[in-house]
């Protein structure tokens, strides 16, 4: 079996991406004891689990311009641009279904990430079955502010995972894998900046002073993380793959030719990088 992680970057529609890059690794039968998803980390990569190739892909160009998956409407109505009953019921019940049997059955570990709205700290939660709470958990992962109301599981009240650890390497390697294969979603040179909507987040937010911290300071948090990432890489501890050149999608996609070709990028990336890959991964098998 393979000894290493796999972790997930997040990033709204960029995480076609990552789909495709998820789906060749299901082709090529390179399978992870436990893989990790931060906001369209987990939305896409929990398909890894279910072992559905091509879902992810399929159900976005489908219904990307159907104003019951995404609308401005909805979020008027409702605080969710991503409906959430089109989402997290019509569409993986019965319009493309999750197969939650084979989810279930599955050993692999898959955690999602989610920021804990009232510490301002992530939470890693790990999704065993397919159950209503492993739902809520992808929700709230991805569950962006202005973009998402918080999503409360239990007592807790939570939102987007990539506030406060965008790119978990680090709890990875707190679970006791040494090595792993990273997936981003911003190309090599990518330095990301101060937030430019915070003053709008601030009125959003207003009640979850601790997120609105965590916001501030994110770009720092961030681009040492891109740091920590390199070393590792470098260090023969990290195998990362990212997109060959910025990605130019945006949080929403009504296009599905563009949500295609995003889709695409991640395919042939992984497949150029394909026997570097498997010459790493057999470097750690136990």
């Amino acid at each position: 079996m393979i000894n290493a992680g796999l972790i997930l970057e997040g990033g709204a529609m960029r995480g076609l991406f990552t789909a495709g890059v998820c789906d060749v690794l299901m082709e090529n039968n390179i399978d992870f004891p436990c893989a990790m998803g931060v906001s369209a980390g987990a939305l896409f990569g929990c398909n890894l689990k279910s072992k559905q190739i091509g879902r992810v892909v399929r159900y976005n160009t489908t219904y990307c311009n159907d104003s019951r998956y995404s609308s401005l409407i909805s979020l008027l109505k409702t605080g969710d641009l991503y409906n959430y009953e089109f989402c997290y019921k019509t569409l993986v019940d019965e319009l493309d279904i999750f197969d939650r049997e084979t989810y279930n059955n599955n050993p692999m570990q898959f955690f999602a990430v989610a920021t804990n709205a009232i510490t301002g700290e992530p939470e890693y939660h790990n999704c065993k079955i397919a159950n209503t709470e492993t739902l809520d958990w992808f929700r709230a992962s991805g569950a962006m502010p202005l973009a998402a109301r918080p999503v409360k599981i239990g007592n807790k009240i939570l939102v987007d995972g990539g506030i406060s650890d965008s790119i978990p390497l680090k709890k990875m390697q707190d679970l006791g894998f040494a090595k792993n294969v990273v997936v981003l979603t911003q190309p090599a040179d990518y330095i990301k900046k101060e937030n430019k909507l915070l003053p709008l987040l601030k009125i959003n937010l207003r009640k979850y002073p601790k997120v609105i911290e965590a916001i501030k300071d994110r770009h720092i948090r961030y681009n040492n993380t891109l740091d920590f990432i390199r070393q590792e890489e470098a260090n023969g501890n990290a195998f990362v793959i990212r997109p060959p050149a910025k990605l130019k999608v945006g949080m929403r996609e009504t296009n599905p030719k563009r949500l295609r070709a995003i889709y695409e990028i991640g395919r042939e990336t992984t497949i150029s990088i394909l026997p570097q890959l498997k010459a790493w991964l057999r470097l750690h098998i136990s």
